[in-house]
């Protein structure tokens, strides 16, 4: 009702041309880059999208383009301040993780953004490892699997040895999201959240910077850290501007806000993350070497996670049974949950063949499509193919924990099929297709609410509804 009513009042002030209170968040991905306004309810407002093209690093390998991504932060903000629909009260960032801004002496971007998908040297990789006890204990130590570029630490190690002049010219490295702050508040400083997604600069258990950054001068480079709901500074006619948040951890928020009792976030897309902040045991190597990791939340409390290629697994699979089938490429779409076709799937496992931590590959690529009558049928046998993976993944951070429901959130969620086979599969858990309308950005938003926003927290931002196993 108080999001009715919020509605109400917003439709009341835009007829008598009073301007709407409202926090602005820029919510940056590798691909798409949003403008979102919440109003006190938090309710989406506006909302537009910029997809900026890439450029090339020195060595050809594509990137951020990060002057143009500042021209977009800045010119975006000045058209809004400009907007008298809305009086904008505060502003903050969600970003990707595992990506640096270096700052020179004038503090400038001296150097690429670089890619975090961008190899990593072999002889680099094995001089880091050997000189600070092995890769295991490193791992454990950070709770980051062995990613190269992606253990964005690694990036400043990189630097340091392969262009050590150009090291020494780094004033400040940030992370992208407090580098988008930086834009706009003038200031700079670390998040935890950023440092805290597999960067490899990170103790865990001593809640600290990991020994070397301090022994390779890596501290040096980095600003001081601070608190998630910390003002950074002030943009324009009185705007408070945040540090910014990582993504994965942004998007807990409105979860984290809204539950107490112990839960399992599923995000799902490209990659399918399991989340789950109430499972706060060490990583053990078997963990570590199945891809599972440690974020941090802005409050700096740790949530274990692991990670599934699946969406990519699911999108791949789907081209194969179009093309099988004569079908267009979006027919699983339409696709209903059939009891009679789950019940006649093979349970085989899945190849245990692996060519990297938690790629395993599904049967499904090795099916014979002559078996299915149709496509319904095979489409039945490759979601309880990518369910046997995402069982085997998801279990791996529900040990030594009271979890009893599991959120299902991102694009698996609108797929019955898939959200009726895990149901099946966990029939002592309460299983849901949750709704979060911008996660992320409404996690950045909402770290901030106490500086800008009078109103009580409204109740009902997260939207459920329940799967059972049929």
């Amino acid at each position: 009702m108080r999001r009715n009513n919020a509605a109400i009042a917003n439709k009341s002030r835009d007829a008598n041309n009073i301007a709407i209170p409202v926090i602005a968040v820029f919510d940056v991905g590798k691909t798409n880059k949003k403008l979102l306004l919440f109003d006190e309810q938090y309710n989406v407002v506006y909302e537009e999208e910029e997809q900026l093209p890439e450029i090339s690093d020195e060595d050809g390998f594509a990137c951020e383009d990060v002057h143009a991504l500042t021209q977009w932060l800045q010119s975006s903000f000045n058209r809004l301040v400009k907007n008298k629909r809305f009086a904008v009260k505060a502003l903050n960032f969600s970003a990707y993780g595992a990506s640096f801004v270096h700052l020179d002496e004038q503090v400038q971007p001296c150097l690429p953004l670089y890619n975090y998908l961008k190899p990593y040297p072999e002889n680099l990789k094995r001089q880091f490892y050997d000189s600070y006890g092995g890769e295991s204990l490193v791992a454990k130590q950070t709770a980051s699997p062995v990613l190269g570029s992606l253990n964005s630490g690694m990036q400043l190690y990189r630097l340091r040895y392969e262009r050590p002049a150009v090291f020494e010219k780094i004033k400040y490295s940030l992370h992208l999201p407090q580098y988008c702050s930086f834009v706009l508040s003038g200031n700079t400083s670390s998040d935890i959240t950023s440092i805290g997604c597999h960067t490899n600069l990170w103790n865990f258990k001593d809640n600290a910077y990991h020994a070397w950054v301090y022994t390779e001068g890596i501290d040096k480079k980095l600003p001081g850290i601070k608190p998630g709901n910390y003002v950074a500074g002030i943009a324009g006619e009185g705007v408070k501007v945040g540090i910014g948040l990582h993504d994965s951890s942004a998007a807990l928020i409105p979860y984290l806000y809204s539950y107490e009792e112990p839960f399992v976030l599923l995000s799902t897309g490209t990659w399918c993350i399991s989340l789950n902040p109430f499972n706060h045991e060490a990583l053990s190597n078997y963990e570590l070497h199945h891809d599972c990791l440690c974020y941090l939340t802005y409050k700096g409390e740790a949530v274990k996670a692991s990670r599934l290629f699946a969406g990519y697994a699911h999108e791949q699979q789907t081209k194969r049974l179009a093309a099988y089938f004569n079908k267009p490429e979006d027919y699983y779409r339409g696709v209903s949950y059939n009891s009679r076709l789950a019940a006649t799937v093979n349970k085989t496992g899945m190849q245990q063949k692996r060519a990297e931590a938690m790629t395993l590959t599904s049967v499904s690529g090795t099916r014979n499509l002559q078996e299915f009558d149709n496509y319904e049928a095979a489409y039945h046998q490759l979601i309880s193919d990518i369910i046997t993976q995402q069982v085997r993944s998801t279990n791996l951070v529900l040990t030594a924990t009271p979890v009893r429901k599991i959120f299902v959130d991102g694009g698996f969620s609108r797929n019955s099929v898939y959200m009726h086979m895990l149901a099946g599969n966990y029939p002592n858990m309460a299983i849901y297709a949750a709704a979060v309308p911008q996660a992320s950005a409404l996690g950045a938003a909402m770290v901030l609410h106490e500086q800008w926003n009078d109103s009580a927290m409204p109740p009902g931002l997260v939207k459920l509804q329940r799967y059972l196993a049929e």
